[in-house]
């Protein structure tokens, strides 16, 4: 027995596993869909990138050798690169400290970016959700959409539950993430379907998420069976 990585440690290969158990950590308060939470799953995404193909180990860069004394060992700080170049990632990228900066913040605004498009499609998914139970449609309708948004955050939660914005595996974080808006887009554009269905031709009026705080502040009416309306 492998535990929970039998089946792989892809974003796909998760979300079978989690499927075949029929299992959820939470239930989303406005679109009622059962949500899986990633812990964390730095390892996961490091095994795609091009450091793990290099053997390359965490300590390597997150713990670099350093000399006291004569004596040789590895730093103990357990941090960013970025904060020791010099020991980390020029021993074997024989750049400037600043060209290798502006590489790594490069790559890391890029997926932030794209991180950003994901979660702004995901909450209008959640929010057109909510918006066609309001118009009357059952959960039996809406079970197909809650599938997708449920799909489409694990895709997101795999790249924005990780450490180092996208860096350990930048490709294959913009895949994830291009998969995440796609699948919410789905969700959104069934969602239309419902909504026309039940007699809804105009625009879902979203509330202000633009803020942590904001977004936070909308979730209590949905907890306290008072939803904000959104028709």
């Amino acid at each position: 027995d492998k535990g929970d990585c039998r089946k792989g440690i892809t974003p796909e290969q998760i979300e079978e596993y989690y499927d075949e158990a029929q299992f959820s950590d939470w239930t989303h308060a406005i679109s009622k869909a059962p949500m899986i939470k990633l812990q964390h799953p730095d390892y996961e995404v490091y095994r795609s990138g091009v450091h793990a193909y290099r053997d390359i180990a965490c300590a390597d860069c997150h713990m670099p050798y350093r000399t006291d004394g004569g004596v040789k060992f590895t730093n103990h700080d357990i941090q960013s690169p970025l904060l020791n170049i010099a020991n980390s990632c020029a021993v074997c990228h024989r750049w400037s400290e600043a060209d290798i900066r502006s590489r790594v913040e490069g790559i890391q605004d890029k997926v932030h970016q794209t991180r950003g498009l994901a979660e702004t499609t995901l909450a209008k998914a959640h929010f057109d959700i909510a918006a066609a139970q309001q118009a009357g449609a059952t959960d039996e309708e809406l079970a197909g959409v809650r599938k997708l948004v449920r799909r489409a955050q694990l895709r997101w939660d795999y790249v924005a539950a990780s450490n180092g914005m996208g860096f350990h595996s930048p490709e294959e974080c913009v895949r994830i993430l291009a998969a995440a808006i796609d699948l919410a887009g789905q969700c959104r554009v069934e969602c239309a379907r419902i909504l026309a269905k039940h007699g809804v031709q105009k625009p879902v009026e979203y509330p202000d998420f633009s803020t942590k705080e904001k977004a936070q502040a909308l979730i209590k009416p949905f907890v306290d069976g008072k939803p904000t309306k959104l028709l």
